[in-house]
């Protein structure tokens, strides 16, 4: 299905997910709308995390749908998220530590190309090899081509996974705490590739430094409880009197 303005790129209505007894989401509905960057936050136990693996398709909610593009994609694996145009990166850093840095991005490329043959040389899957190339010179780790990805500083490794979520060529890219662990003069350089990606697609990320997503976010949605609390560009978010109860800590 064509997106539009008018269309959601992803949905997500009167979703729940429970784990035994416990309820994570209670019934939250929002909207994503195409070339948006939105921020997830809440305090700890908010169901932000449980929230962001329904969107990207790691859980399936125990109850109501979630829809890209106006599909409903509600319960399909995890791999078809990503065939759809849904690709994401973890918090905790997931890469092919024993591989080259080139080596993770064209692998991560190739399950998007090509039909794995072990017959075949890796080299000679030409498609890939340049989407490899092209990615890494966008997230500034051509210099680093050949390095083995293990040997990489953490800030590094988390760029290169983003490389790997963009070696898809994703309409929509989710980022699981895309600054987790960086020095500031990392947490800088992420930010501002975010910002640059995101002139591109559809960016939703879960972060906890509020400082990086006033100033990066144009709209934020606030999780209490497993519950919709609120949503709203930055200064509506810092101006909401609920919100900075429950989450900064105003009496």
């Amino acid at each position: 299905m064509q997106n539009n303005s008018l269309t959601p790129i992803l949905e997500a209505r009167q979703v729940s997910k429970t784990f035994g007894r416990f309820r994570a989401l209670q019934d939250v509905t929002t909207r994503f709308m195409p070339g948006t960057l939105t921020a997830i936050i809440g305090p700890n136990g908010a169901g932000k995390s449980t929230f962001f693996n329904v969107l990207s398709g790691a859980f399936a909610p125990s109850s109501g749908q979630v829809l890209f593009n106006g599909q409903d994609i509600t319960g399909l694996p995890q791999h078809e998220f990503a065939r759809l145009g849904i690709s994401k990166s973890f918090q905790i850093t997931n890469i092919f530590k024993q591989l080259s840095v080139h080596e993770n991005v064209r692998v991560a490329a190739q399950m998007q190309t090509a039909r794995y043959n072990f017959l075949r040389s890796a080299h000679t899957y030409s498609k890939p090899i340049e989407i490899a190339d092209q990615v890494l010179q966008r997230v500034n780790l051509s210099h680093l081509s050949h390095q083995t990805s293990g040997d990489l500083a953490h800030g590094q490794q988390r760029a290169l996974e983003l490389a790997m979520a963009l070696a898809c060529d994703p309409k929509l890219l989710l980022l699981d705490e895309p600054t987790a662990g960086m020095s500031p003069e990392e947490t800088m350089v992420m930010m501002d590739l975010i910002r640059d990606l995101a002139s591109e697609r559809t960016v939703i990320l879960v972060e906890h430094k509020m400082k990086l997503i006033m100033g990066l976010c144009n709209r934020i949605i606030v999780l209490h409880h497993g519950e919709f609390l609120a949503e709203g560009s930055p200064e509506d978010i810092q101006s909401n009197a609920e919100v900075r109860r429950v989450y900064l800590g105003d009496n």
